[in-house]
């Protein structure tokens, strides 16, 4: 490879990882303004009632998972618009 075209490499190498450092540093100062989502023990008990009412056990609650979907409010939105007869 000539000089010349090690130079273009290496300047263009110079202008990735410039760019690279300046992406992290807007991608940390994004997750640092995400909020935290914590699972508090009111919400565990809010949930463990909520199990026992409606299988009339009491759950033993092992895990939870935080899932950022939207699909949940799709579908909920699908089957409320489904079960709505309209007239013609």
């Amino acid at each position: 490879m000539d000089e010349k075209k090690q130079d273009e490499m290496l300047q263009l190498l110079r202008s990735l990882n410039d760019e690279v450092r300046e992406l992290r540093s807007r991608v940390d100062a994004l997750e640092a303004n995400q909020p935290k989502r914590v699972i508090t023990e009111e919400l565990v008990c809010i949930l463990s009632s909520t199990i026992a009412a409606y299988l009339g056990v009491k759950p033993r609650i092992r895990q939870i998972r935080l899932i950022s979907s939207e699909s949940w409010a799709h579908q909920g939105r699908a089957t409320i618009q489904a079960s709505h007869a309209l007239k013609r």
